[in-house]
């Protein structure tokens, strides 16, 4: 039996089988279709065609249901899952973003570097802390703090303005 002539014989049957299996197996009876004539086309034994063909599409949407179950759609628009931390890219973006801030912060001129590492440190010290480490009154820190911020807002206002 050539190849055209069982495209001509089993074809109908095939679409037939495809479109009762392919609602229940949750696939396009197209795809389903294409599966068994791969399957088919890889034995093309002539003898019980529409036998095998019967079982090859019931083999194929079996598999399909298999597939289902372990497959999920990706939706980049959905929510990370509950209790996934953030995505590597995220955290490259965070890290970069990090350094990019204490580079900037290292050019700041006279005590504000100083004076900003400290606040931005991961002990989360007090300002009497800093007062004391960095040889200066309590009640400066949060002047100074504020003039060292202004004078990085203007810096790096500065340079994207600039490219």
């Amino acid at each position: 039996m050539t190849l055209s002539d069982l495209l001509t014989r089993l074809g109908p049957l095939l679409k037939a089988e495809c479109a009762a299996e392919a609602s229940a197996a949750g696939i396009d009876a197209a795809d389903l279709e294409q599966s068994v004539w791969l399957r088919l086309l890889s034995d093309r034994r002539a003898d019980g065609a529409a036998a095998r063909l019967r079982a090859a599409v019931r083999a194929e949407a079996r598999a399909a249901r298999r597939r289902a179950l372990r497959e999920v759609p990706y939706d980049p628009t959905a929510d990370p899952p509950a209790g996934a931390g953030p995505g590597v890219e995220q955290s490259v973006l965070a890290a970069e973003a990090r350094r990019e801030l204490r580079a900037a912060v290292r050019r700041l001129p006279g005590r504000c570097p100083t004076l900003l590492g400290a606040l931005l440190s991961a002990g989360d010290p007090t300002y009497q802390e800093i007062a004391g480490k960095l040889g200066m009154s309590q009640g400066s820190v949060g002047p100074v703090r504020s003039r060292c911020l202004g004078c990085l807002r203007r810096m790096l206002m500065a340079e994207i303005a600039a490219p």
